[in-house]
């Protein structure tokens, strides 16, 4: 099984350069690959603040990438259901995380974000 960075996928969501977007493709679409929430983040980070890429679009992508038979992250449940938050929402994707934990798997969420523990209570 293999980790890749952020660069990595970015490469293959955003195709920008041929050659790093073929060995992207290569890796994600036939290696094992184990993709950690803090990638996930800094993904959601880049493509929203650097490439401005819509919500929509951020989340549509990596729940697609994250529906390859090949690719497991920590728990695929709650980041599906952050990456869905992410997109019908303003909050950060951090906070869609938190959210998740509770929603999914019922973690209590400790935090003095006004807008996070509304999110919670109204979800």
């Amino acid at each position: 099984m293999k980790i890749v960075d952020a660069n990595v996928v970015l490469r293959y969501l955003l195709a920008d350069v041929q050659h790093l977007f073929m060995k992207s493709k290569e890796l994600l679409e036939h290696e094992t690959i184990y993709l950690p929430f803090e990638v996930l983040a800094e993904i959601v980070y880049v493509l929203e603040k650097v490439y401005t890429v819509t919500r929509e679009e951020i989340s549509g992508s990596l729940i697609n990438l994250l529906k390859y038979q090949n690719m497991s992250t920590y728990d695929s449940e709650i980041a599906i259901y952050a990456m869905k938050a992410f997109s019908d929402t303003k909050l950060d994707f951090i906070d869609t995380l938190l959210s998740a934990y509770k929603k999914v798997r019922n973690f209590e969420i400790v935090s003095y974000d006004k807008k996070l523990i509304k999110y919670i209570e109204m979800n």
